[in-house]
């Protein structure tokens, strides 16, 4: 299973619980789903295998960035176990209520000292209103990205993972996720290594709608549904 997969399912499978806004889908997914099909032959048979199925996002910013922290480097199993013990702790999973968090009860939860700082990082920069939440919508990718990976623990695999999955961006291309690159070698060239030159020559055909293809190409390595 490819990183991207992976680590979608520790931030978001039955991540938030009952309370959580209800699923979206993006509007232009079937759009995106007939332009793919008419231009790349691979796409043209992968798309049709799966339905109705589609990129669904929920929660909010603060939270999601918060499980994708929590669920670096461990099974998607530990992610669940560990976030469940974390969201117990404040009253409701809001930046000022993390700060007021003891760190030996982070601890406790199943957190590591590095990831109990990017957790306080990430509160503080929501707290003090260091990113642009409201005016995420007007800014282009890369201007969300600069501002996410200055906060500790996000690098900009992550920042990519949150445009497409929670922003739901439509032509963002993760070249450093290693599933997207495994799915376009097995696509796309019979499973030979695959540079990250050949990823962007392959992708030319998905634009403006890259994300929607990497979503396919993880899904042709992990038929279960991806979501954030």
């Amino acid at each position: 299973m490819g990183r991207a997969v992976a680590a979608s399912k520790n931030v978001a499978t039955e991540a938030l619980g009952p309370s959580s806004p209800a699923l979206a889908t993006p509007g232009y997914w079937a759009d995106a789903c007939k332009h793919l099909m008419k231009k790349d032959r691979v796409m043209k048979r992968l798309i049709p295998q799966f339905g109705d199925a589609a990129l669904q996002t929920r929660g909010d910013a603060f939270t999601t960035l918060a499980r994708s922290i929590v669920g670096q480097q461990i099974s998607v199993k530990a992610a669940q176990t560990v976030w469940e013990r974390f969201a117990a702790l404040p009253r409701t999973m809001k930046p000022g209520n993390v700060l007021k968090l003891k760190i030996d009860d982070m601890r406790a939860a199943g957190l590591s000292a590095r990831k109990v700082d990017y957790l306080v990082d990430l509160a503080v920069h929501f707290d003090a209103g260091k990113l642009h939440v409201k005016d995420w919508a007007a800014m282009d990718d890369e201007a969300i990205i600069a501002e996410l990976v200055a906060i500790r623990g996000i690098g900009r695999w992550t920042a990519e993972m949150f445009l497409i999955f929670y922003l739901m961006r439509p032509n963002v291309l993760p070249l450093d996720d290693v599933g997207l690159i495994n799915g376009i070698s097995q696509n796309y060239f019979s499973g030979d290594p695959v540079s990250r030159s050949d990823a962007r020559e392959v992708a030319e055909a998905w634009k403006p709608w890259c994300s929607v293809a990497t979503w396919y190409i993880w899904r042709s390595l992990d038929p279960l549904p991806v979501a954030y």
